[in-house]
């Protein structure tokens, strides 16, 4: 008898074990994973930095986790490996909506958190002619990975010209890759999805004269209608060291949370990104751009409870799944 109580204690401590440790189950214990991205990108400094402050600060351990970016969050965190995630407000849209990345397979399990900084549409290339979207027509352009946020993000901008991919010779490829192919002169442009500055175009920024290309008002204009996910954004001269601002379109990067984690363990997340954004900011800069009107902003997808209740302390409603 002894041994088969035994025996049933074991087996009930593996399976708790196996439910909190990332077996494709949820944990919502207060020991989190936070699906990030690279380990050379903004998400992962990032989410490192946060996800260290808050396992500091509260009962809320939260880990930073290396991943693929945005869809890959969604989806693991779909199959309970990760229980918040960094992703694009256009990728979450996507999984939403069930369209693009997840088209006819929806994901809907999870709420917003909070959308902490802009990643920018920057379209990179050394070539001086190159001004606007449409000089891109019948130019080799890197649009990033085939079927990854930035190839849609691309796609995107390439129609509010009305072009197509048709219209241009697409490669598809990272930011490393596409840097190191404008390098070699292997391709007249490349679309980077990203916080600027950007390691990838600073680094070829520091030896080549690089040049962003403008979206004007007409254009973005008729990209929000059509995908009121982006907004107008301009990327101060100063930023690389080009010859001139840049107008272009960003989008949110945004924090989300399966939907059955703790309402404790959300509003600890976010309560300590906001009381602690000085010592944040002195550890990554993307610190300063956090904004309570900005992360409350989101409108198409809910938030989750623990987040409105940190929001409604400060006198903002958001809509609450």
């Amino acid at each position: 008898m002894k041994k088969t109580f035994a025996f049933l204690s074991v087996f009930v401590l593996i399976s708790s074990l196996l439910v909190a440790g990332g077996s494709g189950e949820t944990n919502t214990s207060g020991e989190l994973s936070f699906g990030t991205g690279g380990d050379q990108g903004t998400y992962y400094g990032f989410g490192s930095v946060l996800a260290q402050r808050i396992s500091s600060e509260t009962d809320t351990k939260l880990t930073a986790v290396v991943s693929n970016g945005s869809q890959d969050n969604i989806e693991m965190m779909d199959m309970g490996y990760y229980q918040l995630g960094f992703v694009q407000s256009d990728v979450m849209s996507y999984a939403y909506d069930g369209t693009n990345l997840f088209e006819d397979n929806p994901i809907t399990d999870f709420s917003t958190v909070g959308a902490l900084y802009m990643e920018q549409v920057q379209i990179v290339t050394l070539n001086p002619t190159i001004k606007t979207v449409a000089d891109l027509k019948g130019k080799t352009v890197s649009i990033g990975s085939s079927g990854s946020g930035v190839y849609y993000n691309a796609i995107d901008v390439l129609g509010a010209y009305g072009l197509t991919e048709n219209d241009i010779k697409p490669t598809y490829q990272s930011f490393g890759d596409s840097v190191d192919a404008l390098q070699d002169g292997k391709i007249d442009a490349a679309f980077v999805v990203a916080g600027a500055p950007t390691v990838a175009v600073s680094t070829l920024a520091s030896t080549r004269d690089v040049y962003l290309v403008s979206i004007d008002d007409e254009h973005i204009n008729s990209l929000i209608e059509t995908s009121p996910y982006y907004s107008k954004y301009t990327i101060d001269s100063s930023v690389y060291g080009t010859d001139e601002d840049c107008q272009t379109v960003a989008i949110a990067a945004v924090v989300i949370a399966r939907d059955d984690v703790a309402e404790d363990d959300v509003y600890n997340i976010i309560s300590t990104i906001f009381n602690d954004k000085e010592a944040i900011s002195a550890s990554h800069n993307k610190g300063a751009e956090l904004n309570l009107a900005f992360a409350s902003s989101i409108t198409n997808i809910p938030y989750h409870p623990g987040a409105a209740r940190y929001y409604e302390e400060q006198g903002i409603s958001v809509p609450v799944k």
